[in-house]
């Protein structure tokens, strides 16, 4: 094989990419991943992931990730840092753009999950990282003995509130209509309601992020109540995702109406050779289970698509 043509490049280093890594390079399938920001992506900053089946006491989202990347790495993947910029084919190779560079791949896999949603409320942008933030793990030790508000009211606002109330002397949720984490969490938050740790704003939203001397000082709701202020020290936005799909804007690869890689049931695009699975993927059930699952799946319909029958 021509050495400067990889057989398999994928995008990102996700749970689902790293999972397709280890099927694939365990058959000697050439692979290749690229990363632009953390190995194991959103799931390697969760806190604590309960529902992963093998762990029964839950298990932090970096070590599990770590796991993951070890015996990827241990079958040969190879894991490189770099920005991938666009996508091209030619009928009989696709061409990924790293950092400027252009690698010729026989087959690409597109895993590069979700990025975090916004409210896109002023203040937002003008306050990101000077008390406005998405991830707890990451920023959240920042805020002892501080006050708190957290934007959102499913299952990940819901762990991520919980995790800051080991920082935030208290925490106020705003949830624009209800609470919709799992009935687990709900018994769980409820602990923390009882102590005065936390209190849920229901049915109210974020109309404002204001700031004092260049950092947040506050914000305004507004329910059927009227409008209110709430002081806080920082917000933490947990409000959903959005798809990671923006490289991949002029590609021809087709994106549902939320910007979600379009596949068929092998996990193929509308272009030869191009593939996605996981979080990305338009129609996948976003939880790192099922992300390792279409990883697993994936590396068969790129075994076949390259021709091999070895079965994995």
């Amino acid at each position: 094989m021509d050495e400067n043509i990889q057989d398999v490049v994928i995008i990102g280093a996700g749970p689902s990419s790293l999972a397709a890594a280890i099927y694939t390079t365990r058959e000697n399938i050439n692979t290749v991943l690229f990363e632009k920001s953390a190995i194991g992506g959103m799931a390697a900053i969760t806190d604590r992931i309960d529902n992963y089946p093998g762990f029964p006491d839950g298990i932090e989202g970096f070590e599990l990730t770590d796991l993951f990347r070890k015996q990827a790495e241990r079958f040969g993947a190879k894991i490189e840092f770099g920005s991938v910029s666009a996508i091209r084919g030619d009928g009989k190779f696709n061409y990924v753009t790293v950092d400027d560079k252009e690698i010729k791949a026989k087959a690409v896999l597109i895993a590069t999950g979700n990025g975090y949603g916004k409210i896109g409320v002023p203040g937002e942008a003008e306050y990101y990282g000077k008390g406005v933030h998405y991830c707890a793990t990451c920023d959240g030790a920042f805020y002892k003995n501080k006050k708190l508000a957290v934007v959102g009211g499913a299952n990940s606002a819901i762990q991520e509130a919980m995790f800051l109330a080991r920082f935030a002397s208290h925490i106020d949720i705003i949830v624009r209509s209800s609470i919709k984490a799992s009935e687990v969490l709900k018994e769980k938050l409820q602990e923390f309601i009882d102590k005065g740790q936390i209190s849920v704003h229901l049915g109210a939203m974020v109309e404002e992020i204001i700031g004092e001397n260049g950092k947040v000082s506050s914000i305004k709701l507004s329910s059927d109540g009227g409008e209110s202020i709430i002081l806080t020290d920082g917000v933490f936005v947990f409000t959903g995702h959005q798809p990671n799909t923006d490289f991949l804007a002029g590609s021809g690869i087709e994106l549902d109406a939320e910007g979600y890689v379009k596949t068929d049931d092998d996990f193929q695009t509308n272009i030869a050779g191009v593939f996605a699975s996981g979080d990305v993927r338009s129609g996948s059930i976003r939880q790192v289970a099922c992300a390792v699952g279409e990883g697993a799946k994936v590396s068969r319909s790129i075994r076949e698509y390259l021709g091999l029958s070895k079965k994995i």
